[in-house]
């Protein structure tokens, strides 16, 4: 692996162990057993290692925000929720710390919202789908309403996790599943909330 690819692997460990804040180029260089000025060749500060980490998240989250149109089974629609947390988990240092690393950088404020963009609409394409299917149960209002309570939840959910059940951090991804998992079950038909039930289940 090249140096360069190596500072961005490590700056994405430490940041997700020791939050962005508490992490400077400094004890990157350290925790590699570089030289400060061997990191400095491949990035001028801690904001570009920072930027093109972004960028990993971006190519991470974004192909699985594109939802098809098509029908999905209950467990396909939850296998997908699956994938968000995953990648939710594997980069939470901006989702443990989001509001600070925006404020900070302000040059990601708009790229975080064409994500959160982006998972209102997956959202709303999931909740029409099984509506079309005739799986749900819910008004224009209420799907819209249900889809911001998804994204919001997916978004917050390690903020309010370490604030709440801080002794936790190791299920706290698999917990943000179920809760919205349990946001979307009374509104199915008796059938689909037995089967999202039975599936919520491996979360809880």
């Amino acid at each position: 692996m090249k140096t360069r690819e190596r500072i961005l692997h490590t700056s994405l460990a430490l940041f997700n162990e020791l939050g962005e804040p508490n992490v400077t180029t400094l004890l990157i260089a350290d925790e590699m057993e570089i030289s400060p000025g061997n990191l400095y060749y491949h990035f001028k500060s801690k904001s570009d290692i920072l930027s093109e980490l972004f960028d990993w998240y971006e190519r991470d989250m974004t192909p699985l925000l594109e939802v098809p149109e098509t029908a999905m089974d209950i467990e396909d629609q939850w296998f997908f929720l699956h994938l968000i947390f995953e990648t939710i988990e594997k980069y939470r240092f901006l989702y443990k710390d989001l509001i600070n690393v925006l404020g900070k950088y302000e040059r990601l404020n708009s790229r975080f919202q064409r994500i959160i963009s982006r998972k209102r609409e997956a959202s709303l394409t999931i909740l029409n789908n099984l509506r079309e299917q005739g799986f749900i149960q819910a008004s224009q209002e209420e799907i819209g309403a249900l889809s911001e309570n998804i994204v919001l939840t997916a978004t917050f959910w390690l903020d309010y996790a370490l604030v709440a059940m801080p002794k936790a951090d190791q299920n706290a991804l698999a917990r943000g599943v179920y809760q919205v998992i349990s946001l979307v079950a009374p509104y199915l038909e008796k059938e689909q909330r037995e089967q999202l039930n039975a599936l919520k289940q491996a979360y809880a």
